[in-house]
């Protein structure tokens, strides 16, 4: 009986485009144009532009007397410029995080398209790839992932960011598939990825940088893992469920069942939801069911005495450090802010955070919330996110609002017009691409599976 690295290994190796069901590659599309939107809207991002500058150092280098500038084989999108593989798979992780709107699967507790596309893409570029083996690839990538993010659990969460995690063996999958590793080269990549998977929560208490660089590592990591392997490099047999592997030292309560319950049957990229509000995912349950409380009673921020908001514990702990965020993107985590932002502008979207997250009114509405832990809320997740808030109006009342799937999830998802139009609002918010680019850009990526060759997403500026 072969190991479930092993069994998941050979999944990843021998999946092709003609067994992956038309619905899964459909979503995969959609996911695609969604984290190419996300990646735009990095552009300008502080944390984005300090590690693709560090990416373009280290890349191809100019030769002295030549007026030929070096070109890699892979783009780095918001620089329109071109590096290695590993370094573009690295700038383009971390630009698609900032923005906190990229893709995300429930029951994981994962971000699989910052970690997927970026290292698929760079890949795809530099061999030649066609775009149905991109899909392909990119689809071996979410499995892997997702699964692995579910095998290490809700303990592993509450102090590693999975997609930093779990993200770094997704990356290796996407590209050790587009690489055409066998099985065993495959779970040999599996295991350089997993010794070099981390990422941990402390960031957020100090407002730091390091999501970006989680992302990002992930990718890149991932990446080098797959190559080393075609190149004979070994690495551990059993780096998920070995003694000494990931789930010795991240988890307590990790379930080696999940790592290959469904291979081939139940697809879990089906499962991934859209991102509407521009912040961390645990507080779009409680955002949903707020706006829900204010559309039904028809009431105005300043009609709010207190909102509590009824969570699983995921949230309390991501979100509970974040007390006083000083920065746009640590208020992305903070759940006063995000319910604030919610019951001024019925949205939080990135001009609300970036315009208004610290406004005297925003911060007075952010401290009358509070988050409060709910028994059903807690059963239900990670596979079903439920908001829950109660609301205290300043002329008594008490008012219950409940959302079962927050927009975004796959039973309240977002069409193919709205996703086109969240990238393009995305693109344009960032300044990264005119509209005319932005639209031939998405137009060209709903035709993916079509293309012979994966070729430049966002042409040079002329």
């Amino acid at each position: 009986m072969k190991s479930p690295t092993a069994q998941l290994a050979a999944f990843a190796s021998n999946l092709r485009f003609d067994a992956v069901p038309a619905p899964v590659l459909r979503k995969a599309e959609e996911l695609l144009v969604d984290w190419f939107g996300s990646v735009l809207a990095g552009h300008g991002a502080r944390p984005v532009d300090s590690i693709t500058r560090f990416a373009l150092a280290m890349g191809p280098q100019a030769v002295p007397g030549c007026d030929t500038p070096p070109a890699g084989a892979s783009e780095v999108i918001l620089q329109r410029a071109r590096s290695s593989p590993y370094l573009a798979a690295m700038a383009n992780a971390a630009a698609s995080h900032v923005a906190e709107q990229d893709d995300v699967h429930n029951g994981s507790v994962f971000h699989p398209a910052t970690v997927v596309f970026p290292a698929a893409l760079a890949v795809a570029q530099a061999i030649g790839a066609s775009g149905a083996q991109l899909l392909t690839a990119s689809v071996a990538g979410y499995e892997v992932g997702i699964r692995v993010g579910e095998f290490l659990g809700r303990s592993h969460y509450k102090v590693f960011h999975t997609t930093g995690t779990a993200g770094t063996l997704a990356a290796a999958a996407a590209v050790g598939h587009l690489l055409a590793l066998n099985a065993a080269q495959m779970q040999h990549a599996f295991g350089s990825a997993g010794t070099q998977a981390a990422g941990l929560w402390e960031f957020l208490r100090s407002g730091a940088d390091s999501k970006q660089l989680h992302t990002a590592h992930a990718a890149a990591a991932g990446l080098m893992a797959a190559y080393l392997a075609q190149d004979g490099f070994t690495g551990a047999a059993q780096i998920l469920e070995g003694p000494q592997g990931m789930a010795a030292g991240m988890s307590s309560d990790a379930d080696p069942a999940k790592l290959t319950e469904g291979l081939g049957t139940r697809w879990a990229t089906l499962e991934t939801s859209f991102k509407y509000h521009a912040c961390c995912r645990h507080t779009h349950p409680a955002a949903d069911a707020l706006l829900q409380v204010m559309q039904t009673h028809r009431l105005q921020e300043e009609d709010l005495a207190r909102v509590v908001a009824h969570v699983h514990q995921g949230a309390i702990d991501v979100l509970g450090p974040v007390q006083r965020p000083t920065t746009v993107h640590q208020s992305k985590f903070s759940m006063g802010t995000v319910l604030a932002l919610v019951a001024r502008f019925g949205q939080a979207g990135l001009a609300e955070f970036a315009q208004h997250f610290q406004d005297p009114v925003t911060v007075a509405l952010r401290d009358r919330v509070q988050m409060q832990l709910d028994a059903e809320v807690d059963a239900a997740y990670p596979q079903r996110w439920i908001g829950k808030v109660t609301v205290y109006t300043t002329d008594g009342r008490v008012l219950q609002g409940r959302v079962d799937e927050p927009k975004g999830d796959p039973g309240n998802t977002l069409s193919r017009a709205e996703i086109e139009a969240k990238a393009l609002r995305l693109a344009a918010f960032s300044g990264a691409a005119t509209a005319p680019e932005m639209q031939a850009a998405v137009n060209a990526l709903w035709q993916v599976a079509g293309w012979p060759r994966v070729g430049t997403l966002l042409e040079p500026a002329s």
